[in-house]
């Protein structure tokens, strides 16, 4: 099977069976890419993630597009990306087809507040394996602890704080900071 059929296969199925969006589809993007089929590096990985969540548009996309891109170019991103949405277009197209006629049913409803609890789980998976991937103590789970705190009980927006910590990961990365230290 050649690799861009194998791409379109593997997010296809990652979009396909990923509820809860690009958080929840982490620990499936991490299991196919990086441990079954060995296209990068957890070290890449990682590094994806950084970027992916730094660019706008869907999470689950922009991943991908790098996988994608990484492996094959610009052709391996558009195959990659199809593969991503494809899947979740066509279930939002048929949910939206027929859920205006079932959307009282209680039992709907309660097979949605069941999923809730999941969602949660598979949101938190990739965040501790991520964190454990590139070496969180207590000293820089600090910068994302104030971060949240500011934002939830100060209503600080996130593009300030983003702001704030690009240009001091500049300034603490730069080569003037390491002569003075």
């Amino acid at each position: 099977m050649n690799l861009y059929l194998q791409l379109f296969l593997t997010f296809s199925k990652i979009g396909a069976f990923t509820v809860g969006g690009g958080y929840a589809m982490l620990p499936l993007v991490e299991r196919e890419v990086v441990d079954n089929r060995k296209w990068i590096t957890k070290t890449d990985f990682v590094d994806m993630l950084a970027i992916s969540q730094s660019l706008p548009g869907i999470y689950a996309v922009n991943i991908s597009i790098l996988t994608g891109y990484r492996l094959r170019g610009y052709k391996g991103s558009i195959i990659a990306t199809l593969g991503s949405i494809l899947p979740s277009f066509l279930i939002i197209l048929l949910i939206a087809a027929f859920f205006r006629h079932y959307n009282e049913n209680p039992y709907i409803a309660k097979a949605f507040r069941a999923i809730r609890p999941a969602m949660v789980a598979l949101i938190a998976v990739p965040v501790f394996t991520t964190a454990r991937a590139i070496g969180v103590n207590l000293k820089t789970v600090t910068v994302p602890v104030v971060a949240a705190l500011l934002i939830y009980m100060l209503g600080v927006s996130p593009v300030w704080i983003v702001s704030v910590a690009a240009v001091a990961g500049m300034f603490t990365r730069s080569k003037w900071f390491n002569r003075i230290q």
